[in-house]
């Protein structure tokens, strides 16, 4: 049955035509739902869908780029969103907006309310499902394995009720509406899947761990990797495969991987297929379709609408804001290699909005992508243009030639004298001199990146590193209230992020 649904997959994707194609359709379908919303009448989407069904190929874009701005968060959520959180329809989307993700991301202290319609919630289902059937791609799973239980560590599904609509975490609102069919493979089940206390869930499943056999775990890295290592211990076990034997799949998002890897897979018997997804509080844009991907394949027909704009010094300001009158550009006139500022307007009533992320297209032909870092979680003090896959990368290499695992890190841009300074905070628990990191590192981020090698000799004058234990990271977090879920540690800190965590170090 599931390699009739592969077939059936490949099939209809063949028959879906070019990016920009299904691009085109997906926005004739979004603008024709949303023209009698306040926000379509506003910016006139009856002409637009008019021109993107009759006009010429691109004529619907320009006219979208030129009558509908940019908006980031706060310009969507003061003008329009605010509107439906308290209750009025028809307000960017049809209809009553009954729940919302609350995200923060991983800087702002305040929470975002982004609107998760009905559309997106059966939006991110169908993605969800293709995903699953992606699975028949990988020859070594036996077929016994679509039998085992599933366990997603996600938010609370108990959400919170705010006069008309519930709020919470998007992972508890789409397990809470999750497809009946689904549930016998669920796991922690819904008992569970309702508590709030982070802490208490964790404990809760590693309880119950021994009873179910878990085929595939879902959720963010730092998170599966605690639990794995808290049932572990309670089990007294050398690895999770003593406990979940038939363990084969680790679907992860939210941060790179690579980071974990290493400390990760200390706690397996045998490898795991890992496969990467993009599934923002804003939608499932894009997600890991065959073994040996090098990227994950953007969802171009499934209720969003992308453009991209070239993360550069031309549409960004030093500290990442966008600047006026921004290039702007749809799929087909992106280029492989270069890194892009993601727009989305979305089944949720999202317009030309700014989600924060930068991509890089890694294979053009099958829009396949890799997240690079944030618009906000870059640093160019001086014109290193250090992104966070740079980080990343340099991080992995000298975790490896180390032999040690690094599971969290932050770095701040501090002033040096009259010129400027990189602070890394590493959080490993493993023995690691600071000296030696600091100078690996350096010399991995030199190799990595010319702009920052070149700053290194000029402006960028000194590299620090603190070693932290690893709960340090996870206690700040639980302290701000972002323990869990999907929350993430942001890898750079700037602005007022810097004294809070500097000056919880010092009351630790």
């Amino acid at each position: 049955m599931l390699q009739t649904g592969i077939r059936l997959t490949n099939a209809v994707q063949r028959r879906r035509g070019t990016p920009a194609r299904q691009q085109r359709k997906a926005f004739r379908k979004l603008v024709g739902k949303a023209r009698h919303t306040d926000f379509g009448r506003t910016y006139g989407f009856e002409d637009l869908l008019n021109e993107a069904e009759f006009g010429k190929d691109r004529a619907f874009y320009e006219t979208y780029r030129q009558r509908v701005p940019i908006h980031d968060y706060n310009k969507m959520f003061d003008g329009w969103w605010h509107r439906s959180l308290a209750g009025e329809k028809d307000v960017t989307w049809p209809g009553k907006v009954k729940y919302f993700a609350l995200s923060s991301g991983t800087s702002e202290a305040a929470s975002k309310y982004i609107p998760v319609t009905k559309a997106m919630r059966k939006a991110i289902q169908r993605t969800g499902v293709r995903q699953i059937l992606t699975l028949g791609t990988y020859r070594d799973l036996p077929p016994t394995l679509y039998e085992k239980g599933c366990l997603m560590l996600g938010g609370s599904t108990n959400l919170n009720r705010s006069g008309s609509h519930l709020e919470g975490d998007l992972s508890g609102i789409t397990a809470s509406k999750m497809p009946v069919w689904f549930e016998r493979f669920y796991k922690p089940g819904r008992q569970i899947a309702q508590e709030r206390d982070w802490a208490l869930k964790l404990d809760e499943i590693t309880e119950k761990a021994a009873d179910w056999d878990i085929g595939y775990v879902v959720g963010v890295p730092a998170w599966i990797q605690l639990l794995m290592e808290k049932i572990i211990a309670r089990y007294n076990v050398k690895t999770i495969h003593d406990i979940w034997p038939n363990l084969r799949v680790f679907c992860h998002g939210g941060v790179s991987f690579e980071p974990y890897r290493a400390g990760f897979e200390k706690l397996l018997a045998h490898p795991l297929i890992y496969i990467e997804t993009y599934l923002a509080s804003e939608g499932f844009i894009a997600y890991q379709t065959h073994p040996g991907a090098h990227g994950m394949k953007l969802v171009l027909n499934n209720g969003l609408f992308f453009e991209f704009i070239p993360f550069n010094e031309r549409n960004f300001s030093p500290d990442g804001d966008l600047v006026d009158n921004p290039e702007a550009m749809m799929i087909d006139e992106v280029e492989e290699g270069k890194e892009y500022a993601l727009l989305l307007s979305t089944c949720s009533g999202a317009w030309r909005y700014l989600i924060g992320d930068t991509i890089r297209f890694v294979d053009k032909a099958e829009s396949e992508i890799v997240i690079t870092g944030r618009t906000k979680h870059f640093l160019s003090l001086c014109g290193e243009h250090l992104s966070v896959d740079n980080m990343n990368k340099a991080l992995e290499s000298v975790a490896d030639e180390l032999g040690i695992s690094i599971r969290e890190f932050t770095v701040a841009g501090v002033t040096h004298d009259t010129l400027f300074a990189h602070h890394w905070f590493i959080g490993t628990d493993d023995a690691a001199d600071p000296t030696d990191l600091r100078n690996r590192i350096d010399v991995k981020l030199k190799e990595l990146n010319d702009d920052y090698a070149v700053e290194r000799q000029h402006a960028l004058k000194e590299i620090t590193v603190t070693v932290l234990p690893v709960a340090t990271f996870y206690d700040w977090m639980k302290a701000r209230g972002k323990l869990g879920g999907q929350n993430k540690f942001p890898r750079v800190l700037k602005k007022g992020l810097i004294s809070e965590w500097e000056n919880f170090l010092k009351n630790a």
